[in-house]
């Protein structure tokens, strides 16, 4: 049996509040523990922080367990690719240099153990949400970045850890499926799939419910659900993508 390659997102450490990131930052680790001694990669796709900022001389104080462990394991050798969500775009080189993190900023089509695959998070793809995406744009722009450094670390981090404990995902509930005409995401695939059929499957985060749907007759859609409700991730073994629950 080949090595495994592993799917997860959005933790959204940080929130609700410390005691319970901890928690779930705890458990991230043993899941991590679980997998590492046979993963060939590890994709982190997307909103891995609640926030997550980058001043020239720091950054938030939070998450040392998580980084040290993902440390540990690219410096032994294993890759682990970070693809930025809408909560933590404002990754720049930090990770890169000290954690050994490949960044990922835009969907990318890779192929693993015979299958080609479609990976993001999957925000701001797909019809609708138009004023997310306006909004994005706007985040994304190096003014916006230049402004927001401007700010005290304690100011700008306090004002984003107050807008997080306000967001959705600090008082989550249970996503339901919307239909396949109305999950945004499904409709994403189909769409590209129309222009590179021969794409085997699609994984994107960002929706916070573990789906495992059939795009065409060679392909489908898995979203890798949240760690709030679920801790669900995605393991490709031998060319077969499986959705799974840690410590269920």
């Amino acid at each position: 049996m080949g090595k495994g390659i592993y799917f997860a997102s959005d933790f959204h450490l940080g929130i609700p509040d410390h005691a319970r990131s901890l928690e779930r930052e705890k458990k991230i680790i043993r899941w991590l523990d679980h997998v590492s001694p046979d993963a060939e990669r590890i994709y982190l796709m997307g909103d891995v922080f609640d926030f997550w900022f980058e001043y020239s001389y720091s950054v938030p104080k939070y998450f040392v367990r998580l980084l040290g462990k993902l440390a540990t394991l690219t410096d032994a050798g294993i890759e682990i690719h970070l693809f930025t969500g809408n909560h933590d775009m404002w990754a720049f080189d930090y990770l890169e240099k000290e954690v050994g993190l490949i960044i990922h900023r835009n969907p990318i089509v890779i192929e693993h153990q015979g299958k080609k695959m479609y990976l993001g998070h999957g925000d701001g793809l797909g019809p609708g949400d138009y004023g997310y995406k306006v909004i994005k744009k706007i985040f994304a722009s190096k003014v916006c970045q230049w402004l927001f450094a401007r700010l005290h670390p304690n100011l700008g981090i306090g004002i984003a850890d107050y807008w997080s404990r306000r967001s959705r995902a600090a008082n989550p509930e249970k996503e339901v499926f919307l239909g396949e005409e109305n999950e945004w995401l499904m409709v994403y695939a189909k769409e590209q799939l129309a222009l590179q059929p021969d794409l085997n499957y699609f994984v994107f985060g960002h929706r916070h419910l573990p789906l495992d749907l059939t795009v065409g007759e060679n392909c489908r859609y898995v979203n890798l659900g949240d760690w709030f409700n679920w801790c669900s991730y995605a393991e490709l073994r031998d060319g077969k993508l499986q959705l799974k629950y840690f410590e269920e």
